[in-house]
């Protein structure tokens, strides 16, 4: 009797087990997997039918994979996506139009934070839920800092123009130290055998410049695209060929390390190490540097430029639907839970990122400030001038062909003002309609 019983039980669940969904999420953030899996956990209590298997990885080789996984119809069921590259995807159809859901389960695009929504929207379509989002401020190694007798209210109240870099390069200068341990302020400092540079951009940002010169552009008034898919990107503009020069200006003067010393090491690497006494990052990166920076450091905002104004790209991340799964309703409720207080109120406990919905960026700096990393500056600068990381067809051809411009200008080989005109002129071209 007890074996026929327990037959019984497991040809009465087989058919539960077999209608089981698997809802497939590709993400390249190691350091945000553990709190996802928490979401999914939580998920799956709610949804006994969906399981939610989560894949990650790293940035590097994410796009050729999901592109891969596209073309053999292997493709994840969800996926974050990002403002660079959704262009291409939306317009090759391999996107999910999320309208029809949004409308049906009245979700409020008032509830995330001003600026998120809308960006991953074109021709009446909705392309993806606001996942999170980031600014960028400056890492400072305060070892170094008070070494050199620079405050924090110093770094916090730093000021830069094109001209002279004002207070920013002062203070730079004052954390850059040569071979024979001489500040950068000193009359015997020799910019050829430098031990730690002051300052360190990443490099040539491409079409975007989001860490490397948006912020110092921004900061002068420079807007690169009115609104998203505008089809102007305005590279033609002295305000983005100053900053420039500006930036490709300080090896020269020993504050910067020159671009080919640093093409592979990058700057976050270098900060890490302890050859970079401040550098411009994301907030994406808080964990990291809190993680692998063997000294005290600190985030401070960016200064303020002759605008009057601190300035930071404002991205945010998204969740998108592969138009080819085959799993469409589950896969949409997962977005959905993503998009949820439940799951972003687990995230933003984590300290990794910054959630979408409102309210929830001020709880994850908390999380982070418990755990030793002050990362408010990056609220700050959320509440400065901000704007979003242009949206453009044509999106890989147009960051290749910026980033080619700017890199000869970092390397001495053109100046900004010509360079950027050229690439300006091509990209004009490439983006008639």
């Amino acid at each position: 009797m007890t074996r026929c019983l327990m037959l019984a039980a497991v040809l009465c669940c087989a058919p539960l087990l077999a209608c089981a969904q698997e809802v497939r999420y590709l993400l390249w953030d190691s350091d945000q997997q553990p709190a996802y899996r928490q979401c999914a956990a939580q998920f799956e209590q709610r949804h006994p039918g969906i399981r939610i298997r989560i894949s990650q990885i790293g940035w590097a080789d994410y796009w050729t994979a999901l592109s891969t996984g596209i073309i053999a119809g292997t493709a994840p069921d969800v996926f974050v996506n990002h403002l660079a590259k959704f262009p291409e995807l939306a317009r090759n159809r391999q996107l999910l139009d999320l309208v029809p859901l949004v409308r049906r389960d009245r979700l409020d695009p008032q509830a995330f934070t001003p600026g998120l929504y809308g960006v991953w929207a074109r021709d009446g379509r909705q392309y993806a839920l606001p996942k999170d989002w980031d600014t960028v401020a400056l890492a400072v190694n305060l070892e170094l800092a008070e070494k050199a007798g620079v405050t924090r209210e110093e770094l916090q109240s730093m000021d830069w123009n094109p001209v002279d870099g004002g207070s920013f390069e002062r203070i730079a200068r004052r954390l850059t130290t040569d071979a024979a341990g001489r500040s950068g302020t000193h009359s015997q400092f020799d910019r050829k055998r430098v031990r730690v540079w002051g300052f360190q951009t990443p490099g040539p940002g491409g079409a975007l410049g989001q860490t490397e010169w948006s912020h110092f552009a921004g900061s002068t008034g420079f807007t690169l695209q009115e609104r998203p898919w505008a089809p102007r990107l305005q590279y033609d503009d002295p305000r983005l060929a100053q900053p420039i020069d500006y930036i490709a200006g300080l090896p020269r003067k020993g504050i910067s390390a020159r671009f080919d010393l640093t093409r592979s090491l990058g700057s976050a690497a270098m900060f890490i190490a302890g050859k970079a006494a401040m550098v411009p990052e994301g907030s994406w990166t808080v964990s990291n540097f809190a993680r692998n920076a063997k000294f005290r450091h600190a985030w401070v905002p960016l200064p303020v430029g002759p605008s009057g104004q601190r300035a930071s790209m404002m991205n945010g991340l998204g969740d998108s639907i592969w138009a080819g799964t085959k799993v469409p309703e589950a896969a949409w409720k997962w977005v959905r839970f993503m998009a949820s207080p439940d799951c972003q109120r687990l995230v933003a406990a984590s300290g990794v990122a910054y959630p979408s919905l409102r309210g929830f960026a001020e709880q994850a700096v908390e999380a982070q400030r418990r755990r030793g990393a002050d990362a408010s500056a990056f609220l700050v600068m959320a509440q400065s001038r901000t704007f979003p990381m242009p949206i453009a067809d044509h999106g890989a051809e147009i960051h290749e062909m910026v980033g080619t411009a700017i890199e000869s200008v970092l390397v001495g080989k053109a100046d900004a003002r010509t360079a950027l005109r050229t690439v300006d002129a091509k990209v004009r071209r490439l983006l008639q309609p």
